[in-house]
């Protein structure tokens, strides 16, 4: 019963070991963790297309939810980077961004994807997220930076521009611009930025974004003091709401709903892709075990409630989570107290966004940009191998030139495909005793000399359905080279699964060797020495009510 009731309420089972040691620094852990979302809420909703204070809702009651039945002790949840790029990309179609109109839309799809987060959760297919390749997200997360700062070059020179423009529509338009850029206005977001990279480089211990933030709305405010408003005309955001999070609905049509579906799946898996990866790599630092399909719940639930509270779709934060086990959070009770502060901190804090100036939170966004793209794992993917390097291109170009839930799925299939491919090509590699080896050990050597009668071969890999032709291919070029091998010996300790085609293959084999006068053998090595095990193993063809067996 009690293994039960933490299943249902998976907080009952970390609650009673927090301590007054543990709360000291999950309450720290907390407060970092709660103005560092300050000036990433706010950008993360530009992004997203919505109006400012809904990224700061976003990192108040998903994040409680979230944290509360997750099963991971440092994973913060709330807006991030990608799921906002791909909320506008998705949505910008059905509503203009910022308007009731694409804000509801928001909130349905928000409440679609928990739905669809919960719904695996329950049916326990945590470990789907498992066969999304890495390379995908690498070549995803590159894409996405590269539309983060293109989408901001209007506010950070400046200039006017269409809000739907594609990246390279964008340059397009700048060169077309040029003599309008505006040189107070290019200086303001570069101190944001230049200032942001200086303390992230040199102070790591200082919230680099607030820093920037800062100093960028300095720069804004002494060139409008000195040269005057009309001289330096930057724009500003618009004032934050001094509220809690509003009550909020989404929309219950069933066309709407129909019309959010694909989108809402595309988010989910990306979403769920981000929230398993953070948990997991937070994990094997800290030693935790982390439950798939119980973060799947804690999602869900984050999600699906977070809509009635004005909350955008909500997953796993790299950098949040990663300051959060950096800061000496110890239990979830660290994202509660994170969210809990939030909601009173903008309280405080809201009044004063009217002064940050777009062009500041432009070079903001150029700072999360720039941290997206990981250049040290791109170049270790293109060396490691060429079809994971090809999964990364396709899904980078895809990301850039497609629309992004298809980028997401494309780079899904296409890794897919790939490790299918892999999986139907197994190894066979023909083994020849080496007299120059003690034993006179089995190698793969080619210029062995082979017995005239027997053949001894080794498959590594599955003999399953996609795999029988490419097999059977290779066994018959074998038998071509050396027609006079009429027995064969399979090693078999590298065959890890073998289905109703692949044993079909195997007797079909049998009977023809036995036919031309040879026989088939199979042997499995004891993996301390290098001594077949002798046991008899019989293939078994029912044919015409007759058995035909292959020793």
């Amino acid at each position: 019963m009690k293994n039960i009731l933490h299943q249902i309420l998976p907080f009952l089972s970390w609650i009673p070991k927090i301590n007054k040691r543990s709360f000291k620094s999950d309450l720290i852990a907390g407060l970092t963790g709660a103005i560092i979302v300050l000036p990433q809420g706010v950008a993360f909703a530009t992004i997203a297309g919505m109006p400012a204070e809904y990224g700061l809702y976003t990192a108040m009651i998903p994040v409680i939810i979230a944290a509360l039945f997750g099963s991971s002790k440092h994973l913060v949840s709330g807006p991030t980077t990608a799921v906002s790029i791909v909320l506008l990309s998705s949505l910008i179609v059905f509503a203009e961004p910022g308007t009731h109109k694409y804000v509801t839309y928001a909130l349905t799809l928000t409440f679609l994807v928990g739905v669809i987060e919960l719904t695996m959760g329950l049916a326990r297919l945590g470990a789907l997220v498992n066969f999304i390749s890495h390379s995908v997200i690498v070549g995803f997360t590159s894409g996405v930076a590269i539309l983060i700062a293109t989408k901001q070059i209007k506010h950070f020179f400046g200039l006017t521009m269409p809000g739907n423009l594609r990246f390279y529509e964008v340059f397009h338009h700048l060169f077309e611009q040029w003599d309008e850029i505006k040189v107070y206005v290019v200086i303001v977001g570069g101190v944001t930025f230049l200032t942001g990279m200086l303390v992230k480089r040199f102070f790591p211990r200082f919230p680099y974004m607030i820093v920037s933030m800062l100093a960028g709305t300095l720069a804004s405010v002494l060139f409008n003091h000195f040269l005057g408003q009309g001289v330096t005309d930057i724009i500003t955001v618009k004032e934050i709401p001094s509220t809690f999070p509003p009550l909020s609905a989404p929309i219950f049509s069933i066309k709407i709903m129909m019309e959010l579906a694909p989108v809402a799946f595309a988010v989910t898996i990306l979403a769920l892709t981000e929230t398993i990866s953070i948990s997991r790599s937070l994990a094997s630092m800290s030693g935790q075990q982390i439950d798939g399909n119980q973060e799947f719940i804690g999602q869900g639930l984050a999600n699906i409630i977070g809509s009635f509270f004005s909350s955008y779709v909500a997953s796993g934060s790299f950098n949040r989570s990663g300051v959060n086990y950096e800061s000496g959070g110890k239990t979830p009770i660290s994202a509660v107290i994170a969210g809990g502060l939030l909601i009173f901190i903008v309280l405080v804090v809201a009044p004063w966004a009217r002064y940050l100036p777009n062009a500041a939170m432009a070079g903001i966004l150029f700072l999360v940009a720039w941290g997206l793209i990981d250049i040290r794992r791109v170049k270790k993917i293109i060396r490691a191998s060429r079809s994971e390097a090809a999964i990364l291109l396709v899904t980078f170009l895809s990301t850039l030139f497609l629309d992004l839930q298809f980028a997401i799925l494309f780079g899904v299939i296409l890794s897919l495909v790939i490790y299918l491919n892999k999986t139907s090509h197994p190894k066979i590699l023909v083994r020849t005793p080496d007299p120059s080896l003690p034993g006179r050990r089995f190698d793969t050597n080619p210029s062995l000399p082979e017995c005239p009668q027997f053949k001894i071969i080794r498959i590594d890999g599955s003999l399953f359905f996609g795999a029988i032709t490419y097999a059977l291919d290779q066994l018959q070029k074998l038998f071509e080279k050396n027609p006079e091998q009429k027995h064969l010996l399979i090693v078999a300790n590298g065959m890890n699964f073998i289905d109703v085609a692949g044993a079909e293959l195997l007797t079909n084999l049998a009977q023809r060797l036995r036919k031309d006068g040879g026989d088939l053998y199979l042997a499995i090595y004891a993996s301390h020495s290098d001594k077949p095990l002798l046991k008899r193993v019989v293939i078994r063809h029912e044919d015409k009510g007759k058995a035909d067996e292959a020793t």
